[in-house]
């Protein structure tokens, strides 16, 4: 067994590892990255990268189909396999040659092989030769590993070998037919894509679409999806599934049967802690690890956990917010210089329990930030709910014919400012980072009338939503 000595050990060298790895390195530590896979992980090569990849060819022609004149040039459909070669020229064909080149540029070590915790500060690797090496750290192990699917536990389903998300990102066959199980972000998304490559989509939902999202936002995603051919299900449940011929046939929980080529399976991800030692520590493999806000382990001054492991916001983004956190933090122990941990500090990540952005890349798509109207009212906030049709802008005029939308702003009346927006509509992700900045400035109402929305532009839903709310000083 080789044995060897580091500042830090980063287990997981996805997106989140990355940056903890690199914030660490930059405070002056030596820090080696553990990665069994391949390095830039989930969000690199089956999440985040070729779902977009995926879905924008069809958001590109609808957005053409929207507008006179350009709707006449367009005469034919998305063509699959370009669209498959795409996903492959960004996903750099699963090859991740240029993610090992920056992470030699900074100074970052790598190791590959599986990682366990056999004890504190010690991690053992298994490379796939069986070569084993014991990495020490002085100071630190960040678990970074990730999360996986759920399968739910459907009598027959496990049967069909089901898509997980990860078999649907890096397919390049179109099936004829495809069921998906799961009404969330990653069902919608990947129905929406499918659909717009040629597939005949059903989605199944035990209940609506987009859950904690505001009501409005699944129903208008439900209507965009069935426009676009997509058999939409909810309030419904499979109740077994089995294989007949070449059709995978889910018994729905009325009798009624629905067939499909491929069943996809969307209904959740937990954090992959199994098979890391955890036991070893006293921890609960399979369960999220309980972090505070600096993605320290409670009772330990040395176990960091980061990113979808911890079950706090399992986005790529907000993970890698709090890597930046979790490896400040870690040098910053490491130096003996005081630790920043207060509310908005720079070692902790607040934003994570109120003002978490998110994007779902459906038609029409879907932004929000902060909190939604039920959530503020079950906080205790004393609110205001402002709502505006996105069509009324003049922006929205000139962006689409018969453009569709609908925008919602949830204003904290004891403190004047906003604590949540949601937008529904073409390319209203690129509205979001404006909200997030009010959100998490805490920027007060009477300030926002001094952030002028430029014209035409669909942004001029925030003046709608002033107007709405009453200029300060104006006679009632």
């Amino acid at each position: 067994m080789n044995a060897r000595e580091v500042d830090v050990v980063v287990i997981g060298a996805g997106a989140v590892g990355e940056n903890v790895a690199d914030r660490a390195v930059q405070g002056g530590l030596e820090t080696v990255i553990v990665e069994e896979e391949l390095v830039g992980g989930e969000c690199s090569y089956w999440a985040c990268m070729p779902s977009k990849a995926l879905l924008r060819a069809g958001a590109a022609l609808r957005a053409a189909r929207a507008v006179g004149g350009a709707a006449e040039a367009v005469t034919g459909e998305v063509d699959a396999r370009a669209v498959f070669r795409r996903r492959d020229r960004i996903t750099h064909d699963r090859d991740d040659a240029s993610q090992v080149e920056w992470l030699d540029g900074a100074g970052i070590g790598l190791l590959r092989g599986h990682a366990r915790l056999v004890g504190p500060r010690r991690v053992v690797v298994t490379a796939s030769d069986g070569t084993v090496t014991e990495l020490e750290a002085r100071h630190a192990v960040a678990v970074c590993t990730g999360s996986v699917p759920v399968l739910p536990d459907i009598p027959g389903l496990a049967e069909l070998e089901p898509w997980t998300s990860r078999d649907a990102t890096s397919a390049s066959e179109v099936p004829e037919t495809l069921v998906v199980l799961g009404g969330g972000v990653v069902g919608c998304e990947l129905a929406a894509a499918y659909a717009s490559l040629g597939s005949r989509v059903a989605i199944v939902a035990r209940r609506g679409l987009l859950g904690g999202q505001e009501p409005f936002a699944g129903e208008l995603v439900r209507e965009g999806l069935e426009a676009a051919g997509v058999r939409v299900l909810a309030e419904t449940e499979v109740v077994s599934a089995h294989r007949a011929e070449k059709n995978a046939v889910l018994t729905l929980g009325d009798g009624s049967r629905i067939l499909a080529e491929r069943v996809l399976v969307a209904t959740g991800r937990v954090g992959r802690t199994r098979d890391l030692g955890l036991e070893e520590l006293g921890l609960a493999a399979g369960d999220a690890i309980e972090v505070d806000d600096t993605m320290r382990v409670p009772g330990f001054d040395w176990l960091y956990a980061v990113g979808d492991v911890n079950g706090r916001a399992k986005l790529t983004h907000q993970g890698k917010y709090q890597a930046r956190a979790a490896g400040d933090a870690i040098a910053a122990r490491a130096a003996g210089r005081p630790v920043d941990d207060a509310p908005w500090g720079a070692h902790v990540a607040t934003a994570d329990h109120r003002a978490v952005p998110q994007v779902t890349f459906t038609e029409p798509e879907v932004a929000s930030v902060g909190l939604t109207a039920a959530a503020a009212e079950k906080a205790g906030l004393r609110t205001r709910v402002l709502d505006y049709d996105l069509s009324w802008v003049a922006g929205a005029t000139v962006y689409a014919d018969d453009y569709r939308g609908q925008a919602r702003a949830i204003v904290d009346l004891d403190r004047n400012v906003l604590v949540g927006a949601t937008f529904v509509g073409p390319d209203v992700g690129e509205l979001l980072q404006a909200a997030t900045i009010a959100v998490v400035g805490e920027v007060p109402i009477d300030r926002l009338w001094h952030a002028v929305p430029a014209y035409p532009t669909v942004s001029e839903v925030w003046l709608r939503w002033l107007e709405a709310f009453g200029r300060p000083g104006a006679e009632a």
